[in-house]
């Protein structure tokens, strides 16, 4: 006696509505078996869909000697049934030996590669595809049909049906009807999950973007000296290639800027690029942030998060402060770099990520490796392209340039009219050491644009901080002559000598119009505050 639809399946329309208004994978195939086997005369109802291979598939696959490639096999994705065997067991597992199979292998993989339906009628005297003759007898199987799920020429999964009765030509028919029902919304909800990706991905770069607005750049390589067309030089020599570039320089030299101009001048560059600051993130922290976690792997952990690398996915990551991560983290660091995989905290599926490491210190990484305070072989994995920023006192030919680039902007800024570089000015900000390089003059500027009256720039410098080897000096001739350099208490005494000739000058007027503070390009309270600092006596 064959089976009849209506008496197996319940109401054939009831099915189709209830499988088109599910719109996700997860609810929608399980639901589906739970449609298609609701009688246990249907012993057994299972959704195999196309996908790539997982990490670790392959070498837990019972079946993986049988696979011709490792770029696409069938991944069980959901099962429902009844044992006779054992009183109410449902078959709902998607695990076991056949949780994989290879396309074009068994009666399933046959399914998929040909597009093929296979029917049997009577398992027992047709046995070629029985792949449990012991199973199919001791659960009473009488037939089997195996349906390709295909939607506009491609073929998705299979869909197949273990029955304890004959399949009659009415419910055979009625199952051609729901496997095309079925593949289509499987495509769609395929596209759903596709869609929500993108837009989670999107939300977090933009979210990622936000929080780097604040935190722009230096803007653009700006100068023309020596040192930075060297700079600029490797930047063109290492952009095009995925090669890991570790960023070495004093802090305020413009790494980050270096960083940009790196990715923007790659492949990667319609790809996003992915700031980490490693010296800002808590060390708890760490992995989160890194690789992400899942909602409630930990207290506080609301909802699933990707880490930086899966958002940095196809572009450029860059680790500033690389040499702040702690040692015991640095070995799964190295993980991901070598294997390109990672797991979110609290989940166990292992993800696959293509990104262009970057990263920068102001430490010496090489003498870290060697006291043992820094992994030598990640030190090794990040300086495959070391490129040496040079400090701003050792291009101080590019100060006047810097200067009128960072002016230009806090005028606009500021709405100010056009702030004037004087040559006066661009020799003081040339005579300073700028300990704290560019950014140091950047800060040093957009103080001087905002106090700037009628035009007029005074400086703020911090000749305490500045280095004593090169406070104060010229830059270099043309001709390459070395610079004097000077103790402590020269550069004192000659500070000092260079106020008392101002105060001569402006016959002690120390404030307002013609003051020596106008004439030496400083505060009058400055200097009012330095003068009594070194005694000087006013004439």
């Amino acid at each position: 006696m064959a089976l009849k639809e209506h008496a197996v399946f319940g109401d054939p329309k009831a099915i189709l509505l209830e499988i088109s208004g599910k719109h996700f994978l997860p609810e929608l195939l399980p639901a589906a078996t739970r449609l298609l086997a609701p009688d246990p005369r249907i012993a057994l109802a299972r959704i195999w869909l196309i996908r790539p291979p997982e990490t670790g598939d392959c070498a837990e696959c019972k079946l993986a000697s049988q696979c011709d490639h490792r770029e696409a096999c069938l991944h069980l994705a959901a099962s429902f049934g009844h044992s006779v065997q054992v009183a109410g067991e449902h078959w709902d597992r998607t695990s076991g030996d056949f949780r994989r199979m290879p396309l074009g292998k068994r009666k399933i993989g046959h399914i998929a590669a040909t597009g093929e339906t296979v029917r049997i009628d009577d398992v027992t005297a047709d046995s070629q595809w029985i792949a449990r003759p012991d199973w199919v007898g001791s659960e009473e199987i009488k037939s089997f049909l195996g349906l390709p799920l295909r939607y506009r020429d491609s073929t998705l999964g299979v869909l197949g049906m273990f029955s304890r009765e004959p399949i009659g030509d009415s419910c055979r028919e009625w199952l051609y009807m729901i496997a095309d029902h079925l593949a289509a919304a499987i495509a769609n909800a395929q596209a759903h999950e596709e869609i929500d990706s993108l837009k989670r991905q999107l939300e977090q770069e933009n979210e990622y973007l936000r929080e780097e607005v604040s935190a722009s750049a230096f803007g653009e390589l700006v100068g023309n000296s020596p040192a930075l067309h060297k700079v600029s030089q490797q930047i063109d020599l290492v952009a095009p290639t995925d090669s890991s570039v570790l960023i070495l320089g004093e802090s305020g030299t413009g790494k980050e800027l270096v960083a940009r101009e790196v990715h923007s001048r790659s492949g990667r560059a319609d790809r996003p690029l992915i700031k980490v600051n490693c010296a800002a993130v808590p060390r708890e922290l760490y992995e989160s942030e890194f690789f992400g976690h899942t909602k409630g792997s930990f207290t506080g952990a609301v909802r699933d998060r990707a880490g930086r690398f899966e958002l940095a996915d196809g572009g450029t990551l860059f680790l500033d402060e690389i040499g702040e991560i702690p040692l015991d983290l640095q070995a799964k660091l190295l993980r991901i770099l070598q294997e390109g995989e990672l797991e979110r905290i609290g989940e166990e599926k292992t993800r696959r990520v293509d990104v262009r490491i970057i990263a920068a210190t102001n430490r010496h990484l090489d003498q870290e490796a060697a006291k043992g305070r820094f992994r030598q072989d990640l030190f090794y994995r990040l300086s495959v392209f070391p490129i040496q920023l040079p400090a701003l006192r050792d291009r101080v030919e590019d100060i006047p340039l810097l200067a009128e680039h960072f002016l230009q902007q806090f005028a606009r800024k500021f709405g100010h009219r056009k702030l004037k570089l004087t040559l006066a000015n661009a020799q003081e900000l040339q005579r300073y050491a700028w300990p704290g390089n560019i950014r140091e003059l950047q800060h040093v500027l957009e103080r001087a644009a905002i106090l700037s009256a009628g035009g007029k720039l005074t400086f703020e410098l911090n000749h305490q901080l500045a280095s004593p080897a090169t406070n104060n000096a010229l830059p270099k001739s043309s001709s390459g002559a070395a610079r004097q350099i000077l103790t402590e208490t020269q550069l004192q005494e000659l500070q000092a000598e260079n106020i008392r000739l101002a105060l001569e000058q402006t016959g002690g007027k120390v404030y307002g119009e013609g003051g020596a503070a106008e004439l030496l390009g400083i505060k009058p309270t400055t200097l009012a505050s330095r003068i009594r600092k070194m005694a000087i006596q006013l004439p």
